[in-house]
């Protein structure tokens, strides 16, 4: 499962990225998780199976979901205090939730 989380300029994530990374590993959860600004969203969602959406920019969030629907993609917005407290392992079920979701949705079509 390829996972990306979509923020401001792709920095701010990068801590919330390692604390997911560590909770994988913890789980032996197979993933790659990586953190990409908003301008990376199209190509990113072409490449990843769950995007999930910073905090800092929700504003974007329902346009990214519509897209990521359209292409049969998860997207799911992070919750802030999720967010702001690094709580990677909670993150991490998030999308491993929204993937799950994602492709029950298209084992029914």
């Amino acid at each position: 499962m390829k996972i990306f989380l979509c923020c401001a300029a792709g920095m701010s994530t990068s801590m919330l990225v390692s604390k997911m990374e560590a909770a994988a590993q913890a789980k032996s959860i197979d993933c790659a998780i990586s953190a990409h600004s908003v301008a990376e969203f199209e190509d990113q969602l072409e490449k990843s199976d769950v995007c999930l959406v910073a905090p800092q920019v929700k504003f974007r969030f329902e346009e990214f979901r519509k897209e990521a629907e359209k292409r049969g993609k998860a997207c799911g917005l992070i919750d802030m205090q999720n967010y702001g407290m690094l709580k990677g392992d909670v993150v991490l079920q998030q999308a491993i939730e929204l993937y799950k979701q994602s492709e029950a949705k298209g084992a029914a079509v």
